[in-house]
């Protein structure tokens, strides 16, 4: 068990450095807009964004609800099962919020077309703040550890 939570409170250190780096990203981008015809910095930045929104999304849906599911006793299950549990111990707020976030992320890891990314930039800009905001009460639970 010592060894679990001494896991936990890596990934929280690596969950908090990919936040900082995300919300950089997020607020860059935010800045320059998504509109037709982004300049190659542009779309690179983006591309960082959404790379940083996948990072954020695979530390917090598979490490830190694990963890959480593992020191809590719960049996294992599906990656919907984890997202539904952590919404019952009030650790994030809206399961279906966490499964868009997961489909999204999904999406990233698998386009290859250049006429959908602005599309997955969009969503990736929409659902950034949700992902950050869980930030603190990931945290917060963890603590009882």
């Amino acid at each position: 068990m010592k060894d679990m939570n001494e896991a936990l409170r890596h990934e929280l250190h690596e969950l908090e450095k990919a936040g900082d780096i995300l919300e950089y990203s997020y607020n860059k981008c935010n800045t320059i807009g998504i509109k037709p015809g982004l300049s190659n910095d542009q779309l690179e930045s983006f591309e960082a964004l959404t790379s940083r929104f996948a990072r954020l999304s695979d530390i917090i849906i598979q490490k830190i609800l694990r963890y959480f599911d593992i020191l809590d006793l719960e049996e294992k299950g599906t990656v919907r099962d984890r997202i539904n549990r952590a919404e019952k111990k009030q650790v994030i707020e809206s399961a279906d919020d966490f499964i868009q976030i997961r489909i999204l992320r999904n999406e990233i890891a698998h386009e290859y077309q250049s006429e959908t990314i602005y599309s997955i930039f969009e969503k990736v800009v929409e659902l950034t703040p949700i992902l950050l905001k869980s930030i603190d009460s990931l945290t917060a639970y963890a603590h009882k550890y």
